[in-house]
């Protein structure tokens, strides 16, 4: 039996992909007129955002005291100023002490890099091929330019001296009324919001707080775990440099997957400059034993309900965020792809909802 192609069905199937096609590409020039509107906004974003992450980390305690009776103003102020403390005691007994260590880290790492290059260099793998070698060399440049950055990051902070002060104080202000009026927030918003989007806009919203809440919270947990025992097996095996290392690890942690391949590695990196390849060893072993009970342990204990996404995602996502915005691209990568997979499963719900089925009453009698 011969099959022949209706002209008007192809005609109308070119139509369809040509519609689909426009739309597509108007999203995606609307995706990155937003995107641009963002990086012109970046100094008042990137406050904003900061002070989101506080405010998951110390919205417990304020909820926990506002339960108690406290004032919604009293229980933001107690806070706020305990957060102020504990950062004080932190800048003061860690940040000041790595600072000085920095340059004695960055200088382990290169002298771990080039004993590396030159035991790929020699037997068994005898690398001798100049195309490889300058790849090699790429690398580690790249590695070891990472490191500096990945220091300096967490001793200065983001941009400038000034840059930072500026973002910490707006933080601060924002993480204070957050506290205060957040649980005002979603009804104010279903007010001012028209037709159904006064019902979609503060479920997502809500769902995106929890996920938020849950992603940061989990991980700072998780990464003051890998700290402790990382910085106790590094202490133990007699690794120098055990603070930076611990701060490094804690800080690392807030970048699954790839932050803690870094910080495992420029930790052994220092272990075989200062003390050798047998102690190398055991700082890896200590480094997967660690990450093994983060995995299989510590994660499935703190956080109650995951991420939703998958390992790849995770990896995909840090890779493009990391090549995008460097460090800080890096660590909001897995956030703004939880957000949109918020955001994905809630449309994916409302496309998908069908009518409840209608029960017959039943006759009387």
């Amino acid at each position: 039996m011969s099959v022949t192609l209706s002209s008007g069905r192809a005609a109308a199937a070119l139509r369809t992909s040509a519609r689909v096609s426009a739309e597509s590409l108007v999203v995606l020039a609307m995706a990155a007129v937003a995107l641009w509107i963002l990086g012109r906004m970046w100094s008042v974003v990137w406050p904003l955002i900061v002070a989101l992450f506080l405010t998951t980390l110390t919205w417990p305690l304020a909820s926990f005291l506002r339960r108690r009776g406290w004032r919604p103003a009293l229980a933001a102020t107690a806070v706020t100023l305990l957060f102020l403390l504990v950062a004080a005691g932190i800048v003061a007994l860690i940040a000041v002490p790595v600072a000085s260590q920095s340059g004695e880290l960055v200088e382990g790492v290169r002298q771990g890099i080039q004993q590396l290059r030159e035991w790929a260099a020699g037997p068994p793998l005898n690398i001798g091929d100049d195309q490889l070698t300058g790849a090699f060399d790429a690398a580690m440049d790249r590695l070891q330019n990472s490191v500096g950055s990945a220091v300096s990051t967490v001793v200065t902070g983001v941009g400038t001296v000034f840059n930072g002060l500026v973002t910490a104080v707006l933080a601060l202000f924002l993480m204070f009324f957050f506290l205060k009026d957040g649980p005002r927030f979603l009804p104010w918003l279903t007010r001012q919001l028209p037709g159904r989007f006064a019902t979609d806009v503060p479920v997502v919203a809500a769902r995106s707080w929890d996920t938020l809440g849950s992603f940061v919270r989990s991980q700072a947990f998780v990464g003051l775990l890998d700290a402790v025992f990382i910085g106790l097996g590094l202490w133990i095996v007699g690794v120098p440099l055990v603070l930076p290392l611990a701060v490094l690890t804690f800080v690392s942690a807030f970048v699954p997957i790839v932050g803690a391949l870094f910080a495992g590695l420029v930790a052994v990196l220092i272990a075989l400059v200062s003390n050798g390849l047998t102690d190398a060893l055991i700082v890896l072993a200590i480094i997967i034993v660690v990450q093994q009970l983060e995995g299989n342990v510590f994660q499935p204990m703190i956080q109650s309900r995951g991420l939703g996404l998958h390992a790849a995602v995770v990896l995909l996502a840090v890779t493009l965020g990391g090549s995008l915005a460097g460090v800080v691209g890096s660590l909001l990568a897995v956030p703004a792809a939880a957000l949109i997979a918020v955001f994905w499963n809630y449309l994916r719900e409302q496309l998908t909802e069908t009518e409840p089925p209608t029960v017959e009453a039943a006759p009387a009698g």
